[in-house]
This record gives C-alpha cells, sequence and structure tokens, in this order.
C-alpha cells in the first residue's frame, strides 16, 4: 500500500533542509539536540540510579533485580524494530504526525519514570511486579520517542563530518542530562530530579518543533519485510557486531560503579555525583576534539581511537582501592574523553550507511529500531548477567569480604577492557575494511 508523504512541513512551509547538508548553525542544532537532556535522565537513572535505589531502600535482592531488568528491557528491545517501522510510516505521512506521536511518548515516558522510583507498594513480590510493568511502560514512551528522534535527525542527510555533528548535538545535550541526573538525587534529591526531567522533556518537544525538518519522501511501504530489511546488508550486521560488543563493555561499568564506589573505594556518599559529574563533563568537553579528528580521519578510524583510549586510561581502575579517592577521579575524567567518540560516532556510521550506501532513506526508523534494539540488549546483559554473577560470587551491597570485593573489581574494571579490545579488532578487521564505510 502506498502512503502518501506531506512535501509540506508541519508549519506548511517547504523543508528546511533542502540541501540535506546536516545541521549547520548552533541555535538549528540546539533547537535538535535539546530534546537529548531530558531523555539523558531515563538513560542514567535506569542504569545506575535504579539497581542501587531498589537493592538499598527496599532490600531487593541483587539476583531478583537483576532478573526483573533483564526482562523488562528485553520485552521493551524486542518491541523497538516494529516502533521503527511504525516511525517510518508516521514519518511518511507527515512531519506533524511524527511530532504528535511525540507528544504521548512524552506523557507515558514522565508518567512511567515517576512510577518506577515511587512504588505504590512494599510487599517484596508485589514490589517486584511493580517495577517490572513500570520499567516497561517507561521504556516504550522513552523507546518510540529516542528511535523518532534519532529518525529525524538521520534524515537530515550531509557528509561524515555533518552526520557527526547533527549526532554530537543530541548527544552532547545527552551528556550535560547525565551530568544533571547524576548530581540531582545526591545534592537535591528524587523529587527534584523527576520534576527537572519533566519540565525539560516539555521544553525539548517544543525546541524539538522548530528543528531543521528532514526531506518529505514518497515510498511504496512493505508492511512485513520492512522491518527485516536492515539484517540483509552485511555491512549492517558487522556495524551492529561492533556495537553490541562496545556497548556490553560499557554497560557493566555503567550497571556497578556506585557499589564500586561504596564498596571497593568506601567513598562517602557525597563523593559519587563528583566521579559520575566529572566522567560525564569529560566526555562533553572531548566531543570537540573528535569531531575535529572526523575530518581528519574519518568516522570509523576516530572511533577506534576512541576505543583503544578508552582501555588504556580505565584500565587504571582495577588498581585502586580504598581512599584512592583522587587516583579514581582522574581515572573518571580521563576514561570520559573517549566517551565522546562512542556516543557521536556509531550512530553516524549507520547514518551514512543508510542514505549513502544501503539506499533505503524510507527505512531509516526500521534501522535505528534494530539499533535502539542493539542498545538495550547491552544494557539489559549487563545488568541481568553482571548482578547475579556476583550475588553468586558472595558480592552483596556493604560487603567487606577481600574475595567479594575482588570479584567485583574484576567485574567493573576487567571485564569491560576486554570486552573493548575485542570490539575494537572487530571494528578494524569488519568495518574500517568495509567498502560500504569507506567514505564515511
Amino acid at each position: 500500500m502506498s502512503v502518501p508523504a506531506d512535501p509540506m512541513n508541519t508549519f506548511g512551509q517547504a523543508s528546511t533542509n533542502p540541501s540535506g547538508s546536516g545541521v549547520v548553525g548552533w541555535h538549528e542544532g540546539l533547537a535538535y539536540g535539546l530534546l537529548g537532556f531530558p531523555l539523558a535522565f531515563v538513560a542514567l537513572p535506569l542504569y545506575v540510579l535504579l539497581p542501587h535505589h531498589y537493592a538499598s531502600n527496599f532490600g531487593v535482592p541483587l539476583a531478583a533485580l537483576g532478573g526483573v531488568l533483564l526482562s523488562a528491557r528485553l520485552l521493551d528491545a524486542v518491541v523497538d524494530p516494529w516502533l521503527g517501522r511504525w516511525v517510518d510510516l508516521l514519518f511518511g505521512r507527515s512531519v506533524k504526525a511524527v511530532l504528535s506521536a511525540g507528544v504521548g511518548a512524552c506523557v507515558v515516558l514522565a508518567v512511567g519514570l515517576v512510577l518506577v522510583f515511587y512504588p505504590a507498594v512494599r510487599e517484596p513480590r508485589m514490589l517486584l511486579v511493580w517495577a517490572w510493568v513500570t520499567l516497561v511502560f517507561t521504556c516504550l514512551g522513552y523507546s518510540l520517542l529516542s528511535i523518532a528522534h534519532q529518525s529525524w535527525g538521520a534524515r537530515l542527510g550531509g557528509d561524515g563530518s555533518a552526520r557527526s555533528r547533527v549526532v554530537a548535538w543530541r548527544e552532547a545535550a545527552g551528556l550535560l542530562g547525565v551530568v544533571c541526573a547524576s548530581v540531582l538525587p545526591t545534592v537535591a534529591g528524587l523529587h527534584a530530579m523527576l520534576a527537572v526531567f519533566a519540565l525539560t522533556l516539555a521544553f525539548g518537544w517544543l525546541a524539538w518543533r522548530q528543528a531543521p525538518q528532514p526531506f518529505a519522501i514518497l515510498t511504496e511501504y512493505e508492511p512485513d519485510s520492512a522491518v527485516w530489511l536492515p539484517w540483509r546488508q552485511t555491512a549492517f550486521r558487522r556495524l551492529m557486531l561492533v556495537f553490541v560488543c562496545n556497548g556490553i563493555a560499557s554497560a557493566i561499568p555503567a550497571t556497578l560503579v556506585l557499589f564500586f564506589i561504596e564498596d571497593r573505594l568506601q567513598a562517602p556518599s557525597n563523593w559519587q555525583p563528583v566521579f559520575l559529574g566529572t566522567y560525564f563533563v569529560f566526555a562533553a568537553m572531548g566531543m570537540p576534539l573528535w569531531l575535529r579528528l572526523v575530518r581528519a580521519w574519518a568516522l570509523s578510524r576516530t572511533w577506534l581511537a576512541g576505543m583503544v583510549l578508552s582501555v588504556l586510561v580505565f584500565a587504571w581502575a582495577a588498581m585502586v582501592g580504598p581512599g584512592y579517592l583522587l587516583g579514581f577521579w582522574l581515572v573518571c575524567a580521563l576514561s570520559g574523553l573517549p566517551l565522546g567518540a562512542d556516543l557521536a560516532l556509531p550512530g553516524a556510521l549507520l547514518a551514512g550507511f543508510i542514505t549513502r550506501h544501503a539506499g533505503h532513506d524510507r527505512h531509516v526508523g526500521a534501522y535505528f529500531g534494530w539499533w535502539n534494539f542493539a542498545t538495550k540488549l547491552n544494557l539489559a546483559l549487563a545488568a541481568g548477567l553482571a548482578l547475579p554473577l556476583l550475588g553468586l560470587w558472595g558480592y552483596t551491597p556493604g560487603t567487606v569480604a577481600p574475595d567479594a570485593l575482588q570479584a567485583l573489581t574484576w567485574a567493573y574494571a576487567v571485564l569491560p577492557c576486554l570486552l573493548k579490545l575485542g570490539a575494537a579488532a572487530l571494528l578494524f578487521t569488519l568495518v574500517r575494511r568495509d567498502p560500504h564505510f569507506k567514505e564515511s
């Protein structure tokens, strides 16, 4: 069935980006990227704050909590490709349809995030059920909104440098959101964090309406087969393999960092926002460096350099012990710098592949649906596997047993470095030599 595209944008004017050159001015970049700020509030609390919140305040066992997080995120991840397919259909109708769906996703997301942090039950089994249901509810709203936002940016077009700037605006706003979300719960409490989240979510959607708008594409849609179309591309499968391996390497420390700070470093609670804030601030500071390197080295080589740098600096986290606060702060600062490459460059590689080689601009949502599926799979596996394994190895929050703390150190610092090296090897052998990414 053919779905006619609206050749006019929401305001009845021609597309503001007819050249496909990507976001250029700072005001255009800010208008598009601002929504990344509140979306980052969801990513950090769900994977860093939520496990610690439920384990410390409600006494939920780590193994049970890991199972809840894993099952909820896997269900959410499975739905993502079909949400991406729906986003493609919305883009085929009009930009206004995409923005309207975004309003509904914002409401679902805001309500769900409040409910997941403020459970109405306390009985242990019902608490787990509550956490699972509200997590699924929250994640579905987040998925629809983030896929639509990512697809919008990919449809703006441009060369490798322009695409990386588009993604960088979104991810830079996200980094600022992560810093805010990591500091607010300690400084002002969960109430303040959720209030700031709701306010910036509304502002982000309003700014999105003013952003450069993508092409309106007349297209024939294949309702069933289009969901699976990305997997028919060998280059996409290779990029996804690298993305998953690298993503798991990053997700494991994110899941375990608060436990590491409290039990391995034995740091006072007021150091938690210092470490987290430093990590993400340095990631934001490093973003312009990676964008400059893209112009000289291209996307894949720059991402590879970021992976290698990440291993070289994060491996020192295995050496810190109780009281090594300044040493761990330095690790957080230096390992934050390569995070900018992980955030900005993989998505730009994917956008370039879609628009320049795959010839499937009308299926951008399907590609990003699977991309989000992989992102959530990484995080779900990190929580669903690392937390139960630590429980089996004898680690519980607050322990002082040397063997348990050593297991925590290996899981937090050593395993991610090994996975990151594997991702770097895959990137070098599979992606950098693939002709589909040669010009990216």
